[in-house]
């Protein structure tokens, strides 16, 4: 339909959201790892390219941070979505599309398919306004579509406002929160929006009457699926809308040929890819842009974030990795954890309560048992024995400790970085090291042992 050209969009993101009791901002409330307008953005965006405007209020300050590169509209006082949308009109104005699509930002299920679907029908029929609806059984506090008896649409009450005695009986019908807006007809329709209600707010569902008055075309398409547009406003919402969302993550991986046990307690982030023939079990979570790859697994009980998982790599239970790369067949954990700037080179081994924190650990080496690498370069093959550290911080600075190839370090030593253990040394169990070690070279760094015998009492 040519969007990029003919349609531009206006997410609505600046309310408090009071039934969620935080003091941030609705939309920045997280499902599965990232903010709810994370999933409204990523819907929207393909549709209509930088045309995108994002309403923001409450907290501004807070979505400017997470959202750094967005384009954004002030809403200084929230006075409503009618309000909001005036706000943002100018900015639509300017971008010379002839429609606006308006999407509420608390909709994180949104389904772009649907939202294409619904463009490119209502720009097909040249309506000058068209919203999406849904029916439930239980309306509860959405807007309420009003008919009349041949089904044409006659306008949208807020609940707080309906009266059955008034409008009609109520069906079910309500409004999604999505619309569609014809600019050069319903921009002078906005200035005619009024806060005559017991809200005392500006609607936009308002522009609905008054198209239908002045004789416009006002249309309304059912989306099917309720969850492919249901809002989130309270935390029993955000948790009905996360378990929706993790269940249709993992039905989708399960299609492509991923092995997924107890899938009903493994979540996984939206823009995590996991390849077919990776073996997850759950519990476990996977956020952000994990990346885990054919033939690895990953055991239950542990926690992934920004990763990359290689060909035939474990993660035993209990693990925790954080911004860590995983070559091919390498192990970590169980109990491990993996801070940012971890690298395990291929065949790498790291065992049960170890933590790295950029440190690289070279093709086959090992670091089997109670171990803490930080701002260290360990070569191939070598061997850290269990209860060493790398002392990489002086109070001031972080400083680097380099292991050579083969080198092999004894159990619960201390290596005082800066420094160096040259290919193939040896460190006695137990040193302390504070100065560099020469290639083949053993060291052997504390005090002498003395015995002496106990006085009998």
């Amino acid at each position: 339909m040519g969007a990029e050209q003919s349609l531009a969009a206006v997410i609505l993101a600046a309310g408090k959201g009071t039934r969620m009791h935080s003091d941030k901002p609705k939309v920045l409330h997280t499902l599965l790892g990232e903010p709810m307008l994370w999933y409204v953005l990523e819907a929207v965006r393909p549709l209509v390219g930088e045309r995108l405007r994002t309403v923001i209020g409450h907290r501004a300050d807070m979505l400017r941070v997470e959202f750094p590169d967005e384009q954004f509209v002030i809403q200084d006082q929230q006075l409503g979505t009618g309000h909001a949308v005036q706000c943002a009109w100018p900015e639509v104005q300017a971008l010379n599309a002839r429609w606006c699509l308006v999407v509420n930002g608390d909709t994180p299920l949104i389904d772009g398919r649907m939202l294409e679907r619904f463009c490119s029908a209502m720009i097909q029929d040249e309506v000058d306004l068209a919203f999406v609806t849904l029916t439930l059984d239980d309306p509860a506090s959405y807007g309420r579509v009003v008919r009349d008896v041949d089904g044409r649409v006659r306008g949208i009450v807020e609940a707080k406002d309906f009266d059955a005695r008034q409008h009609g009986q109520a069906t079910g019908e309500i409004n999604a929160g999505m619309y569609l807006l014809r600019v050069e007809s319903m921009g002078p329709m906005l200035s005619c929006i009024s806060a005559d209600n017991k809200q005392g707010e500006y609607y936009l569902t308002d522009l609905v009457e008054l198209g239908v008055r002045n004789g416009m075309r006002v249309a309304a398409m059912d989306a099917g699926d309720p969850l492919a547009c249901m809002g989130v406003n309270s935390p029993l919402e955000l948790s009905v809308s996360e378990d929706a969302l993790q269940q249709r993550i993992v039905r989708g991986l399960l299609a492509t040929g991923v092995t997924i046990h107890a899938s009903a307690s493994v979540r996984i982030g939206p823009r995590a890819e996991v390849e077919p023939g990776a073996d997850l079990t759950g519990p476990c979570e996977i956020y952000g842009a994990t990346h885990i790859c054919r033939g690895a697994v990953v055991e239950s009980h542990s926690w992934i974030k920004d990763a990359r998982i290689g060909p035939g790599s474990v993660v035993r239970s209990f693990s925790h990795l954080e911004e860590a790369s995983l070559a091919e067949h390498c192990v970590v954990g169980p109990y491990a954890r993996l801070r940012p700037g971890a690298i395990l080179d291929s065949g790498a081994r790291v065992g049960n309560f170890v933590e790295m924190k950029k440190a690289r650990l070279g093709r086959g080496a090992k670091a089997s048992h109670l171990t803490y690498l930080g701002d260290a370069l360990v070569g191939e093959g070598a061997n850290i024995g269990a209860g060493t550290i790398t002392c990489n911080y002086d109070g001031k600075r972080k400083h680097l400790t380099e292991i050579g190839p083969r080198a092999f370090i004894g159990s619960n030593t201390a290596l005082v970085a800066p420094v160096r253990i040259g290919a193939e040394a040896l460190i006695g169990a137990g040193s302390v090291i504070t100065k560099d070690v020469p290639d083949g070279s053993v060291a052997v760094a504390r005090g002498k042992q003395q015995s002496f015998t106990k006085r009998k009492p």
